[in-house]
Order: C-alpha cells, then structure tokens, then sequence
C-alpha cells in the first residue's frame, strides 16, 4: 500500500490545524494511502519526521502549517536517496512558497489539491549547509523583519514586513556587506540584502516578479542606504514589480553567493531569524516534486 506522512504544526492556522489533518488524511486513505500523522512539539521535529518517511520510502509528505513547518520540513530531504513528492497545505501568515506554486491559501481549497495528479520540479536554496524554499534576507532590516510579531503579522499580513522595515529605516545607515555572486564582488553599507527564489517574498507576490521556482538561479537584491523618502518610493516599487529598477537597488541573478561582513549582522530565513553572516549560498535546481493543483498556472 502507498504511505503517505503527514507533519502538522498543532499551533498553526488559529490551531484549526488538526481539523485539516482529518480532512487530509481522510482524503488521502481514499485514495489508496495509508496514512501516518506526526504532530510537531519541538524545533526541527518536522525535519526529523520528513527523514523518516524518506528512509520509509513514503511515496508523499504532507506539510500542514506555516513557512517555518514547511522550511523545516524541506530540511528531511537533504541528502535522501529517495524523496517522496510534497504536499503543502499552508496555514501560516504569509505562505510565500504556496503562493508562488498558485496552491490556494484556503485550507480547504489546498486539502483538496492534495488529490491532484499534477506535480512540478522546483529548486531548493542551500544555505551554509542547509536548505531553504524561498527567501534568505541579511542586514539590519533582516533582523527587525524577524521581530515582527504574530499579532501584527496577523492584524497587517505582509505589510506587517513593510511597516516595522520602515520604521526601523529613519535615521539608520546599513552595515558593511561583501556580497560575491558568481564572478562579481559588491562592497559596501547595506541596510537589506535579499536573496529570492520565487516571485514572492514577504507575501509581495511581485518583488521578484522575472524569480520561477525552477529557474535554477538565486535572485538578489542589494538596497543601499535609503532616507524615509526614498524609502517611501521603494515600498512603491516593490508593490508594482520594479523592485530592481529602483536607483537604490542592485538587482543581479547567480547560481552562488556569499555573503560576509566585518561587523555582526543577522540574517531571516524564510520568514524566521536564521544564522548571524558568513552566509554561502548556492541553488539545487529542480531538487524536489511539489503537488500542485491541476489548474496552477506555470
């Protein structure tokens, strides 16, 4: 019989998570699964569950419950021999990776999807060793981002990003950033470096609108310095998709990137605090199959 893993997140969507489970493992068992539910209670069990179910040669995981689950998730499948498709069923705030792959944001909608026949190859990030989905942001606005409190991420969604980022901007300079991508070097104070893989990051689905999941490159973005004004147009662009063109911005695509800085600099990893600078990056192309629905776009 195929085996399919569910890793549920108990305090995710409201903690409506459990109810989602039923209706996904109810969902799946009638499609010929048998059905193993693991419920998260600590840092990186989901990552421990999903590398479980790969050495049980799961033919799909299920990850039910925000960004983070899902980064950790994604940490099961490192150096597999075999990776069972996955499935997304998001309940978080932002939900960047679902909304690049069009799997819908409702629940219900995205428990359903879950017995399509269609799935899509998409890259995965490797940072310093371990993996990511979507989005590794370094600087001094990288760690106010990951300040932002579930309240207001709840009361504001992604602008919740945007509204603490330029707060934290009046009267700031940036930290100084090495930042070496492919051939090339920048030097320099930055109060924001952004690397991307897919189209949405922050739940601005158009900050790296040119960023496909299976582009095989990393997308970054180098802000410089900005004053509150110039702050002001930058949030402009980004909500139009001209992010890259702004004149206070370095737009560049590369397969590595490293990421250094004399001074202490944190860093957010899809969503969450992640580890201070050094940072090396690079880009596993169409590493994992992801179920998506049978009418996503791409």
């Amino acid at each position: 019989m195929k085996q399919a893993t569910i890793i549920m997140n108990p305090s995710s969507g409201k903690e409506e998570a459990p109810a989602f489970v039923e209706s996904a493992a109810g969902l799946l068992r009638a499609q010929g699964y048998e059905v193993v539910v693991k419920e998260t209670a600590a840092e990186l069990d989901a990552t421990r569950f999903c590398a479980e179910a790969c050495e049980a040669r799961s033919e799909l995981v299920v990850s039910i419950g925000g960004d983070g689950t899902l980064h950790e998730t994604i940490n099961g499948f490192e150096n597999q021999a075999h990776r069972p498709r996955l499935g997304i069923v998001p309940l978080g705030t932002v939900n960047d990776f679902a909304r690049a792959l069009h799997i819908p944001l409702d629940p219900e909608a995205a428990v359903s999807a879950l017995a399509s026949s269609r799935t899509r190859r998409v890259d995965v990030g490797r940072l310093n060793g371990r993996l990511f989905a979507n989005v590794v942001a370094a600087g001094p606005l990288a760690e106010t981002l990951s300040a932002v409190t579930s309240e207001d991420k709840s009361r504001f969604g992604a602008f919740a990003y945007f509204k603490e980022g330029a707060k934290d901007l009046l009267g700031r300079s940036g930290h100084p950033l090495v930042i070496r991508y492919d051939d090339a070097v920048w030097e320099g104070a930055s109060p924001l470096f952004i690397a991307a893989l897919t189209n949405s990051v922050g739940g601005f689905e158009r900050l790296a609108p040119e960023a496909a999941v299976d582009d095989g490159l990393i997308h970054g973005f180098i802000v410089k310095d900005l004053s509150f004004f110039r702050t002001l147009t930058a949030g402009l662009s980004l909500l139009r998709g001209h992010l890259q063109d702004h004149k206070d911005v370095i737009y560049f695509t590369a397969k590595r990137v490293s990421v250094s800085s004399p001074s202490p600099v944190g860093t957010n990893v899809d969503g969450e605090a992640g580890p201070p600078l050094p940072l090396a990056l690079d880009i596993l192309p169409r590493h994992l199959d992801v179920v998506v629905p049978e009418a996503a776009a791409g």
